[in-house]
């Protein structure tokens, strides 16, 4: 009897392995891994995020985003293969398995996270105001004294009067339907700020040295993620450990010169010692 009871105690533990094992081999990283690339799903005309080079190459901070993952992965970041997609292709990409991972400025959201599994951040957007380097009513308290005589040309939505309004009460509103309508009446005087992406005013200012000022007032604040596909912890805990290595370790370097490409920002090192995000 005895001896019957340790041969079924070792079968189980036996039979628990196995299954163990059997779920890591099902995981994504090891068929990520056995395929030799990651397919990412992407976009490709939003600047500074994903969009298409002179030579038709696609570059942006999702693409490096995506190539820190890579590199995780095969120690080298070209060993990804990337597939455009729509806006509203983000999510049901991920769901049926088209890619491995999707990258492509994915706000998070409660209902969103019922659908698939995000990673941890790796950047923080919100809504800026873009004026005229030089201008009387170049910063966010100027613009903010000025009341009723400011006018703010935003992109046109159903939310663009109370988004503006929300920043500076008493500003009028001027919607337009394209990015180039509203700088265009920014450089003209029609508008004496433009209020669009924190990310998109970096881009801009950056392209235009000089011409351009942040007015120093973000609101709206939204997190940017990337996201895989539900239930596959060991897939998710991989690209969340590349992730915060680029953000806070041995991948920073990386991180902060792509941070520096696309949003013209230097970032302080992480601090020696004690992890500051566990604070």
């Amino acid at each position: 009897m005895k001896f019957r009871l340790l041969a079924l105690a070792a079968l189980s533990a036996m039979t628990a392995l196995t299954s163990t094992a059997q779920a890591a081999g099902t995981s994504k990283l090891d068929q990520v891994l056995a395929r030799g690339k990651l397919i990412v799903g992407t976009g490709s005309t939003n600047a500074p995020w994903h969009f298409k080079s002179a030579d038709n190459k696609l570059q942006g901070f999702d693409i490096d985003i995506s190539k820190v993952i890579a590199k995780a992965l095969f120690d080298n970041p070209e060993k990804v293969e990337f597939v455009n997609q729509s806006s509203d292709a983000r999510i049901p990409n991920i769901t049926t398995d088209k890619v491995d991972i999707t990258c492509q400025f994915l706000t998070v959201t409660g209902g969103r996270a019922q659908q698939v599994a995000f990673t941890i951040p790796y950047y923080r957007e919100g809504v800026g105001l873009m004026t005229k380097a030089g201008s009387a009513r170049s910063t966010y308290d100027a613009l903010k004294a000025a009341g009723t005589s400011v006018t703010v040309a935003v992109l046109q939505n159903v939310y663009a009067e109370a988004m503006v309004h929300a920043a500076l009460p008493k500003a009028k509103v001027a919607q337009y339907e394209s990015p180039d309508l509203m700088y265009q009446a920014l450089n003209s005087g029609r508008a004496d700020a433009a209020a669009t992406d924190q990310s998109s005013i970096s881009w801009f200012i950056k392209q235009n040295p000089g011409k351009y000022k942040d007015a120093g007032y973000g609101w709206n604040p939204q997190t940017y993620a990337c996201a895989v596909k539900r239930g596959d912890q060991d897939w998710l805990n991989f690209v969340n450990t590349a992730l915060h290595e680029a953000m806070t370790g041995v991948e920073f370097d990386t991180y902060a010169a792509s941070y520096k490409t696309w949003f013209g920002v230097d970032l302080a090192p992480p601090k020696i010692g004690f992890p500051v995000e566990f604070k």
